[in-house]
């Protein structure tokens, strides 16, 4: 049985693979315990990559087409979930995982609008000044960019907690019409419901966070709670450890305290979009 699967932009990588081999499993009738045994893995590691807690591995999954008769359909899978993840830097990739798992985000940006609010022009803007990089790098960079935001398409897509900088409105990354495009999709998006977008002003004098921005996930309650953190390092930028996230929790908390309510952030934005206008 070979049965062409594509990858579903709004489930994490791991889950869907893992929910496609359970699916084949027990249409070939095969237990957990009769499956892991030939494949050389426990049982609790192979019910981890079922329940999307553990990535698979090429050979697992060969090895699983050949013992459950699906021809090559978890590795063509498996082979289009990687391909689309090496269209992100290596050092984000382990950041992804949460950022689609996530019930909520906490986001603090003093410098560009994040990137699962950019437009596409003002994220090509900011991906073609990367140094080296040709057209068909920064395309699908941008593509995947893209791909990322379709969390906040799905029926429950995660809570936005967003506070940036007042001089993310005024920085020009871009053309006045690109600048006005972005600001009039962050309008947009502030509006709905599942997002609280907040602005720092000037006059806050805050310095909390001038030494860059993060991010921290709020997983569901079985999972601790993770965060991401912006610097010129390719290296070290997602972390679990509970003083660091907490840390950085605390100080979103301090940064949100200094911000504008989220009606007058709105209406600073407005009044952004008639800058850029003129």
């Amino acid at each position: 049985m070979n049965v062409p699967l594509e990858p579903d932009p709004y489930v994490s990588p791991r889950i869907q693979f893992g929910t496609e081999l359970r699916k084949f499993r027990l249409l070939a009738g095969f237990t957990q315990q009769k499956l892991c045994i030939p494949l050389h893995v426990s049982v609790s590691h192979l019910s981890m990559i079922e329940n999307g807690h553990r990535a698979p591995t090429v050979e697992l999954a060969r090895g699983a087409d050949h013992l459950l008769n699906t021809g090559s359909a978890l590795t063509a899978l498996l082979d289009r979930l990687n391909r689309a993840a090496t269209q992100l830097p290596l050092w984000f990739r382990p950041w992804l995982e949460f950022e689609r798992e996530a019930e909520a985000l906490r986001m603090w940006e003093p410098l560009m609008v994040p990137g699962l609010l950019q437009t596409e022009d003002y994220a090509r803007a900011i991906l073609s000044r990367e140094p080296g990089v040709d057209d068909e790098q920064i395309e699908e960079s941008v593509t995947a960019r893209m791909d990322r935001q379709n969390i906040l398409k799905r029926s429950m897509p995660p809570m936005l907690w967003i506070v940036l900088d007042e001089g993310v409105l005024h920085r020009p990354i871009a053309s006045p019409e690109v600048m006005r495009g972005q600001f009039e999709h962050l309008l947009e998006a502030g509006e709905n419901l599942r997002v609280s977008l907040q602005i720092l002003p000037y006059k806050a004098h805050s310095v909390v966070g001038l030494l860059g921005g993060f991010v921290v996930a709020e997983m569901s309650r079985s999972a601790a709670p993770v965060a991401y953190i912006d610097s010129q390092s390719t290296e070290d930028r997602v972390t679990d450890r509970p003083e660091e996230v907490k840390g950085l929790a605390f100080r979103h908390d301090v940064i949100r305290a200094d911000a504008l309510s989220r009606h007058d952030s709105l209406g600073m934005i407005k009044e952004t979009i008639r800058g850029w206008k003129t």
